[in-house]
This record gives structure tokens, sequence and C-alpha cells, in this order.
């Protein structure tokens, strides 16, 4: 059997399939077309998703029992919608799957637990904005709902362009911003969220309609803020702005999941790594696994689990296994995309000299990017599509940020680890394997990491197993042969604001766009 799941098609759109159960493919358009999509700037069918999908998948349009697709869509009839979907996969059932239900779908059924509590919370997907479920086996109750306004996420969104960044794509931002701040106006955004047994009930009175700009904020918060009504945010109450409601929503998503054993999360909130890892140290869950693409586009994923669960049946759970459920290149294309662009490279005839000759790019305090085998879903590189640098490099962050991603120097790398070395460096939990939360660095290497951490000793870390991704695995315990310390430092391989590099292609134009010293794509080198 073969289902295709089509989700975000009104912002983030992207199309996974599961094949046997089994899931062959899952890919975002953005990756695939080169441009950010974000909500409200689409509305048709992820075509390129669509049909890469289907390719990795070695099935046909024909091929397809059924499509499973994720409300909302575009703007007209949906009848319209409808009989576009059936005049092109003919052969198969239509199935119609509410936003939230996929975001549910989405971090239960992949999820290691046979029951649990389901939180999935967004700016506002379908009306909804948030939503509690209890699932067992492969039934999901739904116990409570959200409705936009009263939205934890339309409230960060609206803190993001109050301090200058893009409501709806740089909540991230705010989020890293945040470790920077103190408590000072936690209290404030506690009072705004008004938080009941039915969840936030945003308090208006902290708004104004007459304001399109910062956020929509009135003057009885430029007040509580010591600021005169509609003012520019000074550089130094940023970071309290953003620490503020940071830790405002934690807690209001601690109190909305209650408590029990397990808590699945998904949702556009599901995101925010420092969300995650308070659920995990401060919530009343004994376990916690996130979706780690949260967003819209894992609603895909969902949409295909929840048909193949709720409406066929099925008993046998799909894993997200690597995540890494894009596309590969092979030698020929790769060589193809390099010879077209006259570059030189030298070809490497083993997987040992990759990554001997990595390893000795990385103990020259060079910085290399690392593209091999399938892209990864989602926002995060895995290993499969990154930038990487040694620690050892006292001016790897430096380079980094300011001549490589030209970023903000609050937000910080991950640290790459072996799975099972990870506890010898770092305290952090399971869900680190998809860099979905934050874990803590052990005292005695806290100088060693210093230009990775956060705050305090708070760091990202990214755990690999052999079995996720046995190549990047690999290069990490060379490391640590050569120099004595098994982690890199990895961001994703992306520039400009793009999404994360696909083709070969893609990864020699930013290559050769940056301050990048050396390249491996597949078993090929490049350096400048």
């Amino acid at each position: 059997m073969i289902i295709l799941g089509i989700g975000g098609i009104l912002g983030d759109a992207a199309a996974a399939v599961l094949k046997d159960g089994q899931l062959a493919a899952a890919i975002e358009e953005s990756k695939l077309v080169r441009r950010r999509t974000y909500w409200g700037q689409q509305g048709d069918l992820p075509e390129q998703a669509i049909a890469t999908c289907l390719e990795l998948a070695e099935a046909s349009p024909a091929d397809v029992d059924a499509v499973a697709i994720v409300r909302p869509v575009s703007a007209g009839p949906e009848g319209g919608f409808h009989l576009k979907l059936r005049a092109r996969f003919p052969n198969s059932r239509i199935v119609v799957v509410e936003h939230h239900a996929a975001h549910a779908a989405s971090a239960y059924y992949p999820s290691p637990f046979e029951d649990a509590t389901v939180l999935t919370l967004d700016r506002g997907g379908d009306f909804r904005c948030g939503t509690r479920w209890q699932a067992s086996g492969i039934q999901l109750r739904l116990e409570q709902e959200q409705y936009y306004p009263d939205s934890l996420g339309d409230l960060y969104g609206r803190v993001t362009e109050l301090l200058g960044f893009a409501a709806g794509a740089e909540e991230h931002k705010v989020q890293w911003l945040s470790v920077c701040g103190d408590d000072t106006f936690r209290d404030l955004f506690v009072e705004i969220l008004s938080l009941g047994d039915s969840g936030p009930r945003i308090d208006r009175s902290f708004f104004t309609t007459e304001r399109v700009t910062h956020g929509g904020f009135g003057a009885r918060f430029f007040e509580r803020l010591g600021l005169a009504d509609g003012a520019a945010v000074p550089e130094t109450l940023r970071p309290a702005i953003a620490a503020g409601v940071q830790r405002a929503v934690e807690a209001a998503v601690i109190r909305m999941a209650g408590e029990g054993r397990n808590l699945c999360l998904a949702g556009g909130l599901g995101l925010n790594a420092l969300l995650v890892s308070a659920l995990e140290s401060r919530s009343g869950f004994e376990n916690v696994f996130v979706q780690p693409a949260a967003g819209n586009a894992g609603t895909s994923v969902g949409a295909v689990l929840y048909a193949w669960h709720a409406v066929y049946g099925q008993s046998k759970r799909a894993a997200l296994g690597s995540l890494c459920l894009g596309p590969v290149y092979h030698a020929p294309e790769i060589k193809e995309a390099v010879e077209n662009c006259k570059l030189r490279f030298h070809y490497m005839l083993t997987t040992d000299e990759v990554i001997d000759s990595a390893v000795r790019q990385l103990n020259d305090n060079r910085i290399v990017a690392w593209m091999h085998g399938r892209m990864e879903f989602g926002s995060r590189a895995l290993g499969n599509r990154s930038i990487l640098a040694s620690p050892l490099d006292p001016y790897s962050t430096e380079n980094l940020n300011l001549f490589i991603k030209h970023r903000e120097p609050f937000r910080k790398f991950a640290a790459s680890v072996p799975a099972e070395l990870a506890a010898k460096y770092f305290e952090v939990g399971p869900n680190a394997r998809f860099l979905s939360t934050v874990g803590r660095v052990r005292p005695e290497h806290r100088e060693r990491f210093a230009a990775a951490i956060l705050a305090g000793d708070m760091i990202r870390v990214h755990t690999v197993s052999e079995e996720d991704n046995p190549l990047y695995w690999k290069l990490l315990h060379a490391a640590g042969k050569a120099t004595g310390l098994p982690v890199l430092y990895n961001t994703s391989f992306n520039l400009f604001g793009e999404p994360l590099v696909c083709t070969p292609r893609d990864a020699v134009r930013s290559f050769y766009s940056s301050g990048i010293d050396a390249m491996f794509v597949g078993n090929f080198f490049l350096e400048k």
C-alpha cells in the first residue's frame, strides 16, 4: 500500500510517502524550489516534493492507494481541489485530515510509547491553535481544544516582530536571545496569557487594532516596559523581553500538558528546543517525545500515519528512522554538477580516505562543508547537510557566525557527539538525537566548549548513533582518535536565509558564496 501525504499547503508545504507501513520519503517543497515558503504565500500543491517523494518510493501517481491531505488548503471551493487530486491520482482514495489531528499523528505514532498525552501547539493552523489528546494503541482521542486568538504561538510571533525579527519565520532567534535575559518581564507575559484550566485567554487590553507594527502591542504594554507608546525597543531590553515570553510560554505549556507518564509534542512550538528541555526537566512527565519536524511540513508525515492507522486500521507503527528521508546524489550526478561549474576537484576512492581527509582539514582549523547521503527532513542538519568545525579551534564560533552564516552571536552551534559517548561530556535526553532539545555541559568540560555554551552550562547537543548515520558517526570517532575529542561543531549547510542545501549544485553555490574552506560532497573533495 502506498499513501501520499501532503501538508502545509498554505505555508511550508511538504509531501511524504508511506510504503507498506514504512516511511519511504518526506521532503519540503522549499528545499527543491530554493525559496522559503511561509504562511499565506502558497496555496497550490507542492509539485516537486510530490514528484520527488514518489520517485524515491519507486511509485507512479497511478500506484498511489490514498492521498491524505491536511487542512487548511487553498482558498476557493474545496471541491475543485478535490477534483484536481482525483485527476492527478486516479486510483487513490482521498483522505482529508484536520490540521491538529495531523500534528498529533505525527508526534504520537512514531513515538516509542503505547499510550501518551499528545499536545499540539501552533499559531493557528485551522482556527485552532492547540489541542490535547489521549492516545492508546492506535487510537487518538481529542480531549481539549484551544482557539485563535488565544494562541501561544501568536503571542510569540508578536514578540518576534516587536524585537525586529520576522514573525512566522524567525521565532527561533527570540528563543536563543532569551537565554541572555532575566525574569524582569516574565510576570508581564504571564499576565497577558491569563492562563486558566482550559488554557490561555489572551488579555487583549495589552494590544491595539490600530497598530500594524510592533506586534500590535498597545499603550498598556509599552507602559509596563517603561517606554513611550510605540517606541523602539532599546537593545538593553531585548534579551529580557525575549526571556519573559519564553519563560511564560514554558510555564503555560507545562500546565496545559498536565501530568502523566508519556508526553508527545508537535506543532510549531515544538521546534522550540528550550521549551522541549523545560518539558523534559520540569513537567510532570517521565518521558517526552517531540516530533523533530514539528511545524507545518511535518503534517505531511502526520497525514500518512493518520491514514495508515486511523483510516485503514493498521496496527504496525512506522518509525522516523534517521529522519534523512530526502534525495541522495551519486557520483555521476555530483561529477556533472562540479564539472559544469568548471571546478577542480579530487575524487577519493574510499570512505576511509574521505574521513581521514576531513579530519585533517578540521584539525587545521578549517571550516568544512559536509554533504552525504539522503537529505534531512526538517530544518535541522543531522550530519548529511552540515557545516562542521573543530571545538579545538579557538576562532571556530567567530568564523562560523561572522564570516559564513552572517548571524547574531547569541545563536550558537550544536555539538555533535557519538551517542554512546555523550554522557561523558554532556547531560542530555533522547530528543538530542534530532537536535530537538538542549543539554548541559559537564563541569569538567565547560571551558573546552565555552564557545558553544548558550548561557551557564546550557548547550545544543546532537547525539549520533552508528545506526542513524554511520558515516558521520565514523567521522566523529576519527576526530576523537586524532585529537582526543570525538565532538564536532555542527550547523546547517545553508546561507542567506535559504533552506538546507539539497543538490550538489546547491552545495557548490553555497560553498563558493561563503567563507567555507573545504567541502566534501560524497567522495568529491573541493577546497579554496
